[in-house]
């Protein structure tokens, strides 16, 4: 616990938004969201996903906080800012039967918007959160958006994190950015060698044959494994590898 009393004065404030999140406090969370202290606004949105009150009204306004922290506690809840289905838990997650709720297109456009920022932890927060929106409602300028980020961008976390979104999203379009990953840093190459797995045709499986002499052990790990899951029949459990010999 702080013990000056200004800082100990926001951990009080973060810790009943917290709190507020686990004992159906909407009101406390949402009178929460114009706190002064960055780190009690970020909880407050927390506080109202957990609830499943947090607005696409209220993504879009955190994402516009001057509060670096804020906005990408904002980016990582976004997929969670529409009205649950039916069959949602309070939690956010889905049960049998239920279906996820769509994201408002508001939403992913200030996503899209979030993925250039300059601030890396907002970027790479925006990328895997674009990569875990529902079939339907990947908008236009998601994954040209991602496939800029994956090429172009300085740091080597939010090029992963783009090429982790477009191997989630699977789509065509940003199959040439993963293969390109293929020649960056060896943490985006192994993203990329798992997110080829979301991907067919002839340059995928070149793209995993040269993986298979990468210098990355952990890369031509996942080329090898991908390789042979594709060409064992399909609804054959793959066979179990022996440890090597001692």
């Amino acid at each position: 616990m702080p013990a000056s009393g200004d800082a100990l004065a926001v951990w009080q404030r973060r810790r009943r938004m917290v709190v507020a999140g686990h004992k159906g406090g909407a009101e406390l969370g949402r009178a929460g969201l114009t706190d002064p202290a960055p780190e009690v606004r970020a909880a407050a949105l927390g506080a109202l996903a957990r609830l499943g009150a947090l607005a696409p009204a209220d993504v879009v306004a955190a994402l516009a906080d001057p509060a670096a922290a804020v906005r990408r506690r904002a980016c990582e809840l976004a997929p969670r800012s529409a009205a649950p289905s039916p069959g949602a838990r309070r939690d956010g997650a889905f049960g049998p039967g239920s279906e996820q709720a769509s994201v408002a297109p508001e939403v992913v456009r200030t996503l899209v918007r979030a993925c250039g920022e300059p601030e890396p932890s907002v970027c790479e927060a925006a990328c895997y959160a674009m990569g875990e929106l529902p079939p339907g409602q990947v908008g236009p300028d998601v994954v040209p958006a991602l496939v800029l980020t994956a090429g172009g961008h300085p740091e080597p976390l939010c090029r992963e994190a783009a090429v982790a979104a477009l191997g989630s999203l699977g789509a065509g379009q940003g199959l040439p950015a993963v293969i390109a990953a293929m020649a960056d840093r060896p943490a985006v190459r192994r993203r990329a060698a798992v997110a080829l797995a979301a991907f067919e045709g002839p340059e995928v499986e070149e793209a995993l044959q040269r993986a298979c002499n990468d210098r990355d052990w952990q890369v031509r790990q996942v080329a090898e494994d991908l390789i042979g899951r594709r060409r064992l029949p399909r609804g054959t459990a793959r066979p179990a590898q022996r440890p090597p010999a001692p």
